[in-house]
């Protein structure tokens, strides 16, 4: 029955303002300009699928990712955020260690950052797949 059905990310925020700048400014995201019942903004993301930011009063509990954007190469997106501010974290985990921001695993290149409530996001990628939104994944400043 969802099989073929788009899905929406949901993430929490304590303070939208920030939120919105953030993710539009510094992710580039475009807003969908969705009607939306309460403070929370919508925004389009590659494939279809949305992302919806709401506030609430507590957010960045999380201690997992709570979205993850399929890049066709991760390096340059790694070096493109970090342009804008984006700050990536650094694994030394049994299961996970990252060098210069970047896990790799087999095929799989994988990066992570916080939001400005603290909310943990990736990027990744599987090595010979190309996302089909590359060219429009971070629009130029």
């Amino acid at each position: 029955m969802l099989t073929h059905a788009p899905i929406m990310a949901i993430v929490p925020t304590t303070d939208l303002g920030q939120a919105e700048a953030f993710y539009g400014e510094t992710l580039g995201l475009v807003n969908a300009q969705v009607a939306t019942p309460g403070p929370q903004v919508v925004y389009r993301c590659g494939g279809g699928t949305q992302l919806e930011v709401y506030e609430r009063p507590t957010a960045g509990d999380a201690q997992h990712t709570l979205v993850s954007w399929q890049v066709g190469d991760v390096r340059a997106a790694v070096e493109q955020l970090r342009s804008r501010g984006v700050r990536f974290e650094e694994y030394d985990l049994p299961e996970v260690k990252t060098e210069d921001g970047i896990s790799t695993t087999g095929d799989l290149r994988e990066a992570w950052f916080r939001d400005p409530d603290g909310n943990i996001l990736r990027i990744h990628s599987h090595a010979g797949e190309q996302s089909p939104d590359d060219a429009a994944m971070l629009p130029r400043r």
